[in-house]
């Protein structure tokens, strides 16, 4: 039997143990931003080789979205949204635009004004991370998080 390099999630069964390696590399990525957040003002930090393009596609894919709001998760996560993100995030997909693990599911913060928890976070891909939290650092959106461990630091110190 052939196996496809990739995994149909249509029809895949659910394992226990995918799920909980899916789950642990979402977490360590969301680790890692918040780390790096904290280090550096957003607005002055770069998520991948290609944020200008990302930032102009997704302004001219999405033009309502409001940075400075909280993302609607049903809107979202509606038919309509799926497939209007799947397009957005199948343009990543191959070529000299590949986006590594385009696709891969992630955290994202409703709002920028919060920091990851239970309510304040959705699962999403990491186009839509990188989507929304280019944006995000490019208006100093998530420049408070850096201000406030700077603070903290001085507190410390």
């Amino acid at each position: 039997m052939a196996l496809n390099n990739y995994i149909d999630a249509e029809n895949a069964p659910n394992y226990e143990d995918m799920e909980k390696q899916f789950a642990v590399k979402a977490v360590q990525q969301m680790t890692v931003y918040w780390s790096l957040l904290e280090k550096i003002p957003g607005s002055k930090l770069r998520l991948t080789r290609l944020d200008d393009q990302i930032l102009d596609h997704f302004k001219s894919e999405f033009p309502e979205f409001d940075p400075a709001e909280e993302i609607d998760e049903d809107k979202m996560k509606s038919k309509e949204g799926k497939e209007r993100w799947r397009k957005f995030a199948m343009a990543y997909e191959k070529g000299d635009d590949k986006i590594d693990d385009f696709n891969f599911g992630t955290m994202l913060r409703k709002s920028p004004k919060t920091e990851y928890g239970e309510k304040e976070t959705i699962f999403a891909v990491r186009m839509q991370f990188y989507a929304v939290e280019i944006a995000r650092n490019r208006a100093g959106l998530n420049d408070w998080i850096y201000e406030n461990a700077q603070k903290d630091a001085g507190k410390k110190s």
